[in-house]
């Protein structure tokens, strides 16, 4: 396989291949590739330790860099996940706070490693493609969740 023009890079303290290996388990259309190792030693680790590991989430190629402790990850970068109702929904919420992780507000989860992960309903991004009163109503109401409660936002869309 060819490697792609354009590569979505995480830092990761040592666990890059055990976070891909949970991304290509936990969602469809994702994979682990080729795993490297470190040829000589390096501030972040020795010979022979996994340097990068190549892996796809939602078939978006990433590559994960076991860089050290010297950067951690924040919310400045997220994977936003659309899902259709709410049992996909609550699937992958619940697999990245589950395994380590931990919830935030409005939809947001961070996996164990410190990845944040926007799990959004579609029902959230029509209610605020829908504008006015009901992209506020909607608004209003996934302001006050952690996991995005679609009946909720479907409730408030209605007004």
């Amino acid at each position: 396989m060819a490697t792609p023009k354009n590569t979505i890079c995480l830092w990761y303290d040592k666990d890059a291949e055990a976070a891909a290996r949970f991304y290509a388990k936990t969602f469809p259309n994702s994979t682990v590739g080729a795993v490297s190792v470190a040829p000589g030693d390096n501030p972040s680790g020795k010979a022979g330790d996994v340097l990068t590991v190549e892996f796809t989430v939602f078939g978006i190629p990433c590559l994960g860099l076991n860089g050290g402790s010297a950067f951690k990850q924040s919310e400045a970068f997220s994977f936003q996940i659309a899902t259709d109702d709410q049992a996909e929904t609550d699937r992958y919420w619940n697999a990245i706070v589950q395994n380590g992780g931990e919830e935030s507000q409005c939809g947001w989860c961070r996996d164990k490693w410190g990845v944040s992960w926007q799990i959004t309903p579609r029902a959230l991004t029509d209610a605020m493609a829908a504008g006015g009163a009901e992209a506020k109503r909607a608004f209003d109401a996934m302001m006050t969740m952690g996991k995005i409660d679609v009946a909720a936002i479907e409730a408030a869309r209605r007004g």
